[in-house]
């Protein structure tokens, strides 16, 4: 049975814009809630470069029903020609606010 919610992720170059990111997807109801983490340091390859650059991780919480409408958005107001989204299975958890999250993305 696959995981009714679940913590979509992903990541930008700056606190406004992982802000911005998070605001359109709440505002949105594509996900109940979003957390902002950074900055953080991330290590990756790029154009046959390894880069190493400061970024700030937003997690937006939603159903799964949403991912794909929530993954479109967050591709159209992306800054990244690639952008990280990538959806964890949310496996357990407080009833009551796996309910909430439900209601407030289906509004």
């Amino acid at each position: 049975m696959a995981a009714a919610h679940v913590i979509v992720t992903s990541t930008t170059d700056s606190e406004a814009a992982a802000r911005e990111l998070a605001a359109q997807a709440v505002e949105a109801r594509l996900g109940a809630c979003a957390q902002i983490v950074g900055p953080i340091t991330s290590v990756y390859r790029w154009e046959d470069a390894v880069r190493t650059d400061q970024e700030w991780r937003v997690e937006i919480k939603t159903t799964a029903e949403r991912v794909p409408a929530l993954t479109e958005r967050l591709r159209q107001l992306h800054g990244y020609d690639l952008p990280e989204i990538i959806a964890t299975p949310i496996e357990g958890g407080s009833a009551e606010y796996l309910a909430w999250l439900s209601e407030e993305t289906a509004r």
